[in-house]
């Protein structure tokens, strides 16, 4: 119930904000504000998700929890679409989701109403001391045992 809310609220909020601004500043620069924030918004998005990526890569690499990393470019890739949405409503919010404290406020938000029991992470991804295992195999055309009977058409 709360979704069909929020999905005819904000295209009433949009419309009511592009009336009483654009009868204040006008049309044209009403639009132009429009195309200046989608620009910006698209500027901010991909620098911050460069930097968000690369702590998602960070994380991984040094085998730590990716939840937040990952939650941080979550809202980035929120905050793209919204800003690159028609509407100051949806701008104002793409915009505070690409402040870091907003975010982390949010995150910390979602946190308190989860609980989590474990995080466990193990990779084993080779050898510690370098070496490489090599395997020679066979691949044998015919089953000894005849065939097995899921093959079967």
């Amino acid at each position: 119930m709360w979704l069909f809310v929020l999905f005819l609220a904000i295209p009433l909020i949009e419309i009511g904000l592009f009336i009483q601004i654009g009868g204040f500043i006008g049309l044209w620069p009403t639009l132009a504000v429009v195309v200046v924030t989608a620009i910006l918004g698209t500027w901010l998005v991909r620098s911050q998700g460069s930097l968000a990526l690369s702590q998602i890569r960070a994380s991984f690499n040094e085998l730590n929890d990716p939840t937040e990393p990952l939650a941080h470019g979550a809202m980035i890739l929120i905050a793209g679409a919204l800003l690159l949405t028609p509407g100051f409503f949806t701008d104002a919010i793409g915009f505070s989701l690409l402040v870091p404290p907003v975010r982390q406020f949010l995150i910390l938000q979602v946190k308190s109403r989860i609980k989590t029991t474990s995080f466990q992470s193990r990779a084993n991804f080779g050898s510690q001391s370098g070496t490489i295992i090599d395997e020679d195999g066979e691949i044998l055309d015919t089953d000894p045992h005849g065939p097995s009977g899921w093959t079967r058409h």
